[in-house]
């Protein structure tokens, strides 16, 4: 009698050949274990949980842009038969993405980074060639193909395939958001840039657009060296510089027999588009300047450590100590019922015989306690305002590391207060602007009143395709950030 994992295995290649269709991009047998159906059902279902986990950037004329020039594309590309949608995410992130079944995200991030319409609509094509290409579908498949379980034998039955878009994320979450590895990127490439020619836009913009990503990289290793941390990595970008890729100049240049007569760049349209979009830190998700985080919408604020890497989620607040040793979080933990030591308890695991103080922070009515997170050494703290209860809650690797932060992680929790008026000034966003650069003007002089601070040379050149040392032109359109 065949044990379990043979059974598994036999109805994986049933499943699997039921589903053998033909690949819209290759035309040949594409061996993935999800319909067209499913594929664009898991797409449907998982929007919403993007929207949330992101917030959904408040700017119509934004969005209507790049959805005109998304499905501008998406109507020559190999699956122009999906109803694609995409939209511009609230989140300074530079990053874009795709979901199966034709649902393709920008963040707001990326936008200040892009200097033509030619260049966004390589950012897109790029992401509408892993959706026809069918790459998120195929990482499932191999994801699944290789843990043959009985949770496979889960998903894949008539009864239970509700589940699949769960599963599906699962697998598929770090590749949708940083990238499937260098030859899918690669075909994305390809295809990307052929939908740019098809649609009357140089197909080059996608290496400009990849060598502008690059330059981001880099400018953030350096910031990276500064802060005593690791750089952030942008897994579809190369080793080498996109303009000596000899791969990627030879994919992009197979879109030139699709190429127009004329060419369409609209750089004066884009910069138009995102004069005045929000830069860094949205006011729906709070503001943080020089390490001091102000919500001026919820109406409060909360001072981090100098020197801590703050970063600023749609769900949370996190600040880092400089070696990485400790960590401090502020999130909201719902309506202000019963007390703060009931909050406490219900959203943070005490163990037995927790001792949970009641006390107030500037005024507001607060409970904390000392308990483990992880194995770790933590101190949280719930505090009421207005409606709302908030958590924040410190934790170290080691005793030791604890007893070296405690200091200023008492600091921090007791400065949990309401917002005042002076401070609500201090919460309003960074927007770019765009100005005609003048004779004679650098990005020294324009980092000198810049509210960028230390790095706003840099940032500068970056966002202007000036990285690592040009300087504006008299007369150029410049991205400046005030």
């Amino acid at each position: 009698m065949p044990n379990k994992l043979t059974r598994a295995g036999t109805l994986l290649l049933a499943l699997a050949l039921a589903n053998c269709a033909q690949n819209p991009v290759t035309g040949q047998p594409d061996f993935v274990l999800v319909s067209e159906s499913q594929e664009i059902a898991i797409g449907r279902r998982e929007d919403p949980k993007v929207r949330s986990e992101y917030g959904v950037y408040d700017n119509a004329q934004v969005q209507q842009y790049v959805s005109e020039v998304g499905q501008r594309l998406a109507r020559a590309s190999h699956r122009s038969n999906l109803e694609y949608r995409f939209l511009v995410v609230d989140s300074p992130e530079v990053n874009a993405f795709a979901l199966p079944g034709g649902y393709v995200y920008i963040t707001r991030g990326m936008l200040p980074y892009l200097n033509s319409e030619a260049e966004l609509a390589a950012v897109l094509g790029h992401e509408i060639g892993h959706v026809t290409a069918r790459h998120a579908v195929q990482r499932l498949t191999a994801s699944t193909a290789a843990n043959v379980s009985a949770s496979v034998l889960q998903i894949f039955v008539p009864q239970t395939r509700g589940a699949l878009g769960d599963n599906a994320i699962n697998l598929l979450g770090g590749a949708l958001l940083s990238g499937y590895g260098r030859e899918q990127e690669l075909v994305a490439d390809r295809l990307g840039a052929e939908y740019l020619a098809r649609t009357g836009y140089d197909p080059q913009a996608t290496v400009k657009v990849l060598g502008l990503l690059k330059n981001q990289e880099l400018f953030d290793a350096e910031i990276a060296r500064a802060e005593g941390r690791e750089p952030r990595r942008y897994s579809g970008l190369f080793a080498t510089h996109p303009d000596n890729d000899t791969r990627l100049q030879q994919v992009v240049s197979e879109a030139a027999r699709f190429k127009q007569t004329t060419t369409r760049t609209a750089q004066e349209d884009y910069l138009r588009r995102i004069d005045r979009v929000v830069f860094g830190d949205s006011p729906s998700q709070g503001i943080v300047r020089n390490n001091d985080f102000y919500h001026a919408e919820l109406g409060f604020a909360l001072r981090f450590p100098a020197g801590w890497r703050v970063q600023n989620r749609p769900q949370s607040v996190t600040a880092t100590s400089p070696q990485g040793e400790a960590l401090i979080e502020l999130r909201a933990a719902g309506p202000a019922r019963g007390s703060p030591a009931e909050v406490l308890r219900s959203k943070v695991s005490l163990g037995f015989g927790g001792q949970v103080t009641t006390t107030t922070i500037n005024g507001l009515p607060a409970a904390v306690a000392n308990t483990t997170i992880g194995g770790q050494p933590a101190r949280v703290a719930s505090v009421f305002l207005g409606k709302l209860a908030y958590l924040i809650g410190a934790r170290a690797r080691s005793s030791a590391a604890f007893n070296q932060y405690q200091g200023e992680i008492e600091a921090s929790l007791a400065s949990f207060r309401a917002i005042t008026d002076q401070e609500r000034q201090l919460a309003r966003p960074l927007r770019l602007r765009v100005i005609t650069a003048p004779a004679g003007l650098t990005f020294a002089e324009l980092a000198r009143r810049s509210p960028l601070g230390q790095f706003a040379e840099g940032y500068l050149r970056v966002i202007n395709g000036l990285y690592p040392a040009g300087e504006p032109a008299a007369g150029q359109p410049l991205k400046i950030v005030e």
